[in-house]
């Protein structure tokens, strides 16, 4: 199963914050390199399930509400940030969202 492993960055650094952390804080925590944290939470390496299983303890959820819709294959994928950057859209500019994603579902 192929992971989105940006969205999931996204997810640890929403905890992150959530749980009032800096990078600093937390890397001193985990014992990583801050550009390496940073790595994580933009998704740019692949996290190990050991270093996701301390951070979901530190952060006290679950393994599932990290992984949740991190799979290409959910039907959830990206809805909440496609959704989110709708949100700060005008309507017109909806509107031509609206037409080029009808363009590329009758393909």
């Amino acid at each position: 199963m192929a992971l989105n492993y940006t969205l999931m960055g996204k997810k640890l650094k929403a905890e992150r914050i959530r749980n009032g952390y800096t990078q600093e804080d937390l890397a001193e925590i985990i014992d990583v390199s801050v550009p390496y944290l940073s790595k994580i939470e933009t998704g740019k390496t692949n996290i190990s399930l050991k270093r996701l299983d301390e951070l979901c303890g530190i952060f006290n959820v679950s393994f599932a509400s990290i992984l949740d819709d991190t799979s290409y294959n959910s039907n959830f994928y990206l809805n909440d940030e496609l959704i989110n950057k709708l949100k700060g859209c005008p309507p017109k500019k909806k509107d031509k969202i609206n037409q080029v994603i009808d363009i590329l579902l009758d393909d």
